[in-house]
């Protein structure tokens, strides 16, 4: 189910998204969405040949799994 979200933006967003939205033949709610969901695809999630790269890195997977281990049993240490 969709949600309603009200958003203050300055007049110059405001301008930028509604001209995309122009460009793109798209609502300016559904603009600011996909812009907004878009960002966070990008920057909380790997890409498809980043994500190729760990898989195929055995080591980096080896250790993981073995990192992984030790805190589902409360045991290793952060290192910062």
């Amino acid at each position: 189910m969709s949600k309603t979200v009200t958003l203050r933006i300055s007049e110059d967003s405001y301008a930028r998204f509604k001209a995309y939205a122009q460009v793109e033949n798209r609502k300016l709610a559904n603009a600011i969405e996909t812009l907004a969901a878009r960002q966070l695809e990008e920057s909380v999630f790997v890409d498809r040949p980043e994500m190729d790269e760990i898989l195929a890195d055995k080591d980096l997977l080896k250790r993981l799994a073995a990192g992984s281990a030790q805190a589902k049993k409360l045991k290793g240490r952060f290192v910062g």
